[in-house]
């Protein structure tokens, strides 16, 4: 195997990498400080569409990590990117939040219901019948369907959330349309992510909890990947999937090292 090349930036998840449960994971800190002191092209990742980069600076500031705005990148962001790539200047109905209608105003689209290009579903809080019903209608009214993420579940306090996934699911069934997802495990968020930094991926790593998202996007990106055991995939769960990250760590703390 072909010795890879040292690591000149990152990328990292943020749930289960450097927070569980609002709380800042322990190395968290330290690494992120030494990523801003190195110099080093870094984002922080997440699948999480209902933030815009703005909010999710002051949510971690709060807990006491420092992540400057321009190094935070959502799977909102991915999907205007994506959009504004495909059909600059376009229109979408949009179910979601702040995150992504923040993100889709910003690349000069338009959010409409009448006669849209897409019909664009991210995360909420308030999943809305109305709102889904109107999604069925303009999809089967010729709208392309796009999601931001396909995870299906998220995380609360009183135990797990209906998400995106979920609900793209119903209006698949509905419309018997199969959405386009733009964020993990779609290595175009990887990739569009990379660029924003000027990164190349054969230098670059990605750093996850999951399996079947954070490690299956940076391996499909070419990216070198780090499996953290402070998040959802457990030691016993890596040998089911057919590929492997580059490295299994106990937690990012282990990683300091390397920057």
């Amino acid at each position: 195997m072909a010795e890879r090349k040292p690591i000149e930036s990152w990328l990292t998840d943020m749930d289960g990498v450097l927070i569980h449960e609002g709380v800042p994971i322990p190395g968290a800190d330290a690494f992120l400080k030494r990523l801003r002191d190195s110099g080093r092209p870094f984002l922080v990742l997440t699948n999480n569409s209902i933030y815009t980069p703005r909010d999710l600076h002051a949510r971690l500031d709060r807990m006491g990590l420092d992540v400057p705005i321009e190094n935070i990148w959502t799977s909102a962001l991915a999907t205007a990117k994506f959009l504004d790539d495909q059909r600059p200047g376009g229109s979408a109905y949009v179910i979601g939040e702040a995150g992504l209608t923040t993100a889709l105003h910003d690349i000069g689209y338009i959010l409409t219901d009448h006669e849209p290009d897409y019909v664009v579903l991210g995360e909420t809080r308030t999943y809305s019948f109305e709102a889904m019903t109107k999604a069925v209608r303009l999809i089967n009214a010729g709208a392309r369907f796009i999601c931001t993420n396909p995870d299906e579940t998220g995380p609360s306090t009183e135990g797990p959330l209906p998400a995106t996934g979920a609900v793209a699911a119903l209006i698949t069934k509905a419309t018997g349309k199969q959405p386009y997802f733009a964020g993990k495990p779609n290595p175009l968020m990887m990739r569009t992510g990379l660029n924003a930094l000027g990164a190349h991926s054969e230098t670059s790593a990605m750093i996850g909890d999951r399996m079947d998202t954070d490690v299956l996007a940076g391996m499909e990106a070419g990216m070198q990947t780090f499996l953290v055991l402070t998040g959802l995939t457990r030691p016993e769960q890596v040998e089911n999937f057919p590929y492997r990250p580059s490295t299994v760590v106990d937690s990012i703390a282990d990683l300091l090292d390397l920057v």
